[in-house]
């Protein structure tokens, strides 16, 4: 199945890269991350597509596999798997 079919999973999108010692999560825009492991008191480690980072999840349900909004290492909200990746 070729990535334009309808049918086809979406790529995740690709996360800016970091320039001046900024990280991924720590710049001007919220960018989209997996949580791959939660880590307790709010803390989760997620992988930017650039790496791995250490994000808090204290503000969003989030659970191992999700994919959630990250602004200045914090995740703001938690992103549906289906039609565009709306907040749920």
């Amino acid at each position: 199945m070729s990535a334009d079919h309808p049918g086809a999973a979406a790529s995740p999108p690709r996360v800016p890269d970091c320039h001046d010692e900024v990280c991924v999560t720590c710049s001007d825009q919220a960018v989209p991350v997996r949580v791959r492991r939660l880590l307790g008191d709010g803390l989760a480690l997620a992988d930017t597509g650039a790496g791995v980072e250490e994000i808090s999840v204290a503000l969003v349900e989030a659970g191992v596999g999700d994919l959630v909004l990250v602004h200045a290492g914090e995740a703001i909200a938690r992103l549906g798997e289906g039609d565009g990746d709306e907040p749920r």
